[in-house]
């Protein structure tokens, strides 16, 4: 009895590593979609970002999987991939499979305590400034956003997760001037309406059970470039772009960063040069990216589908 519930409880596990790994086939393939498509020049920075955006989640959300589930009988014609079934299946039992839950478990605490102590840090940082008496803050709205100015603070930033507030340092209205103000306050208002704080956390939490995929890391890193871009991009649709380049190259590099503040500090050179060469999106080239990337999301999930629905390991 007790080597039945064995083999069936290795089944199960091997049916979902299977699972798994068509999975990750298709999203790598969604993945290389994605390099290839925000290369395109031309297209819209918005969109690159939400390509990048969709890349990321894509690899840790298996839309095959809810296919699977709502539509399995009408999916008899799907067939698994003999090429997988042996190895999964090895890959699943013994000290092969020992090591390798071993050595993800470890990967994925790793990034997760990475991430709480980023966390920790932000909720230190914003309550020494919260609760500290030595500096004076006042608030005021901006198209339905809170905006707070605090001497702590020495560059602009975004905090919160579904209620953004945007931080900026008092007497920043005195240091850039009006235009200068205006296109600053432009760029902070994309990320709070957007809530990217948010979509960083989720990347991030996907990024502790994908730690060990490339694309995930990749995607990353294109979704921070591409998110101040298109930040950039909708202040030059607002005829700021000049006076943005200005307003940066008076405002300090913050030494403590706080949420997307570092990483609109890290990609300075790249938005300066987009702001400096005030990039025109040609409308053809950003229907043709979202159009190829639907098709090869499409694609990619029938295939995932194709080869996962009724599907069954093949054994050695």
């Amino acid at each position: 009895m007790a080597a039945v519930v064995e083999a069936n409880v290795h089944e199960h596990i091997a049916r979902v590593m299977y699972y798994f790994s068509i999975h990750l086939l298709y999203a790598s393939i969604v993945g290389a979609a994605a390099v290839v498509l925000t290369s395109i020049p031309g297209a819209s920075a918005t969109t690159k970002y939400w390509v990048w955006v969709v890349t990321a989640f894509n690899s840790i959300v298996p839309i095959g999987a809810i296919v699977d589930k709502f539509w399995v009988a009408h999916l008899t014609w799907a067939a698994p991939l003999a090429a997988f079934g042996g190895p999964v299946w090895d890959m699943t039992e013994g000290r092969t499979a020992m090591v390798l839950s071993v050595a993800w478990l470890a990967g994925a605490l790793a990034m997760l305590m990475r991430l709480i102590v980023r966390i920790r840090r932000e909720r230190e940082a914003q309550a020494s400034i919260r609760f500290s008496k030595r500096h004076t803050t006042c608030s005021s709205m901006a198209d339905g956003i809170p905006v707070s100015f605090d001497m702590m603070y020495s560059a602009p930033a975004v905090k919160g997760l579904l209620n953004p507030c945007i931080l900026l340092p008092i007497g920043i209205d005195r240091l850039l001037n009006q235009r200068e103000f205006e296109a600053v306050l432009i760029h902070e208002l994309a990320h709070a309406r957007r809530r990217d704080n948010l979509i960083r956390l989720v990347y991030e939490l996907s990024l502790c059970v994908l730690w060990f995929h490339p694309f995930i890391w990749l995607a990353g890193a294109r979704m921070a470039l591409y998110r101040e871009l298109s930040c950039d991009e909708s202040v030059i649709q607002r005829a700021h772009g000049t006076e943005l380049v200005s307003a940066l190259a008076k405002l300090a590099v913050p030494e403590r960063a706080l949420s997307l503040q570092a990483t609109a500090s890290s990609h300075l050179g790249r938005r300066l040069a987009w702001l400096s060469g005030q990039q025109q999106t040609r409308r053809p080239a950003t229907l043709a990216v979202i159009s190829l990337f639907a098709v090869v999301i499409g694609a990619c999930v029938f295939e995932t589908v194709a080869h996962t629905a009724c599907c069954f390991v093949l054994k050695r």
